[in-house]
């Protein structure tokens, strides 16, 4: 009982800012005001001047004239710096970290006051053109130059285990957290990944995870977008965003339920070295994994709160960034593996997907149907997709090289095909030759695969069904505007 009030009285002390935001959230703007709290009409304010890029002092001087204007006790603060407590109580802020312009490294943990790139030997800073590159990363740290040195990459990272924590200190969203064992119905119908095989999975291999329904269930989305609305314009962003599934789907699912992880800058997207700026969150779900002292509102008791990444919701070009598998050339199929059935297309320059055929049953009539598809009787068993233990067996037996920043330009085009590559030489004619490595669909080993759970997770990546459905439309309407001419035709 004597631990549990120390604990008590340490987590009332690391929530007092959030308990005064909390009754500021219910304090009238003035009397008899029922459209805007302080609280809430504050924070339109500060949005605005986001949005418009307000300097400090104009938005000084706007509070300072909203309360010459309701002399009658308006409750706001009379300068920004006092504006700005508030913000910063929220303990909702995000951290700058360096990053190399060729998605090398971070300066981060041992590496937070290097100079160079230890990878391409880059500099840290960005540099004008005209200037020597050498001469910017001669200048000390400490001296007033260097604190007005441009960083040449910027990671906004928002850590996550504060926002964990703020849900469990509302008695509101404490309680919706427990929505997933307390609230849905468990009648057998497929309504919320909890009634997954996948979520099952986790909870008979981890019992002790599983046996506190207050564990966060995360999972992790991924995309580039061009911020600025145009398409002549080549850019690419990319958020990282995690979805909290202990809630209901109605709530989970809003955006305001999202939880923004990081941004990972433009100009040029990560790609494969998407790896590189998850560090510090892998690093954050290594300790969510272990458990962090919390204090539950609704319980009004401290709990060791976990968390576990059950799988991340990207379209097929993310799919290969944050997997690990190549999406493209022969072997594009993650399920299918080295048993994808492709074909090169000589006058289109592209693979085709073969042998779906595969799937169906063994006395279906569309295996003996050759001249409706391609020709030949399909005669084969689908294949078995691999287990995760048997990808990491493969990503454990493969050498990755190290990454350079400079690709060398290639005199020669080549093909690989199977444990084969088909080259182009200097005569245009077509030699063939066995492949140094007959396994190079993997470009890397997933930095995800970090976290001791991952490998045992049932189902590690999945597609967004906005793209499938898209390009099922597509085809539809294709096809049919293909109909339409050969009637009209004939």
């Amino acid at each position: 009982m004597e631990s549990e009030g120390m604990h008590h009285e340490a987590s009332s002390k690391e929530n007092v800012d959030f308990v005064k935001l909390l009754k500021a959230a219910d304090e009238e703007l003035y009397p008899g005001c029922k459209t805007f709290s302080s609280l809430s009409f504050f924070l339109h304010l500060y949005h605005l001047k986001c949005l418009h890029r307000w300097t400090e002092k104009s938005f000084t001087m706007l509070l300072e004239l909203l309360l010459d204007a309701f002399p009658g006790g308006m409750s706001l603060s009379k300068s920004f710096y006092q504006a700005k407590k508030i913000i910063q109580a929220l303990g909702l802020d995000y951290k700058k970290i360096h990053a190399c312009p060729n998605h090398c490294m971070l300066y981060w943990g041992e590496t937070e006051n290097q100079e160079l790139c230890r990878i391409c030997g880059s500099s840290r800073w960005a540099v004008s053109r005209g200037s020597n590159q050498n001469d910017s990363t001669n200048v000390p740290q400490s001296s007033s130059l260097a604190t007005k040195k441009k960083p040449a990459e910027v990671l906004r990272y928002f850590p996550l285990i504060p926002r964990l924590k703020r849900l469990y200190a509302s008695t509101k969203t404490s309680k919706n957290m427990l929505w997933h064992e307390e609230g849905r119905k468990k009648d057998g119908k497929l309504r919320h990944p909890a009634d997954g095989a996948a979520w099952k999975a986790i909870d008979d291999r981890y019992s002790d995870f599983s046996s506190d329904p207050r564990n966060v269930r995360l999972a992790l989305a991924s995309d580039g977008f061009n911020p600025f609305r145009t398409m002549s314009t080549s850019y690419s962003t990319w958020p990282v965003v995690l979805v909290n599934y202990n809630m209901s789907p109605w709530i989970c699912m809003k955006q305001s339920s999202f939880i923004l992880s990081m941004i990972i800058p433009g100009e040029k997207g990560p790609g494969n070295d998407i790896d590189t700026y998850l560090q510090p969150l892998i690093q954050e779900l290594h300790e969510l994994w272990e458990g962090v002292d919390t204090y539950d509102a609704f319980t009004q008791q401290m709990f060791q709160m976990r968390a576990i990444l059950m799988w991340t919701i990207n379209d097929f070009p993310a799919y290969a960034y944050l997997s690990g598998w190549s999406t493209k050339g022969e072997f594009a199929c993650p399920c299918c593996a080295e048993f994808t059935h492709s074909r090169w297309l000589y006058n289109g320059g592209k693979h085709c997907y073969m042998g779906h055929r595969r799937w169906l049953p063994e006395d279906h009539s569309y295996r003996r149907q050759k001249e409706n598809f391609d020709g030949v009787e399909e005669v084969g068993i689908a294949p078995t997709r691999l287990d995760s233990c048997n990808v990491l067996k493969q990503l454990d037996d493969i050498q990755f090289s190290s990454r350079t920043p400079f690709k060398r330009k290639q005199s020669k085009k080549k093909r690989k095909v199977g444990d084969q590559v088909e080259e182009l030489n200097e005569e245009g004619n077509i030699e063939v030759r066995q492949a140094a490595n007959a396994m190079n669909w993997w470009k890397k080993k997933s930095i995800f695969f970090m976290l001791p759970y991952w490998q045992y997770n049932l189902l590690r990546h999945n597609l967004d069904v906005m793209h499938i459905e898209k390009m099922f439309v597509i085809i539809f309407l294709a096809h049919y505007w293909l109909l339409n001419i050969s009637l009209r035709i004939i």
